[in-house]
């Protein structure tokens, strides 16, 4: 898990239960995507909750999650992008 502190100290990151994000403070939880298969039993993560592309079709579940989690790092959670409100 990567979290990501802006220059207001408010801190960004993929929702992970790795650590108890409570513990620093209140914490607003917003979805950035739907990881969903199609008809054809094909993987597809969709990022337009934030703007983003919509990712596949991939072979398995678990690579359209890798894939949903390397574009959120790279487009929404660099700290010199200040992407989310």
């Amino acid at each position: 898990m990567e979290l990501h502190i802006n220059h207001r100290g408010t801190v960004h990151c993929v929702y992970d239960e790795a650590l108890d994000l409570a513990a620093l403070g209140t914490m607003e939880i917003r979805r950035a995507s739907h990881v969903e298969p199609d008809g054809a039993g094909a993987w597809w993560a969709d990022l337009s909750p934030v703007g983003g592309p919509k990712l596949g079709p991939h072979a398995r579940r678990s690579a359209a999650l890798e894939a949903e989690l390397n574009w959120l790092q790279q487009n929404l959670l660099e700290p010199r992008k200040e992407k989310l409100p």
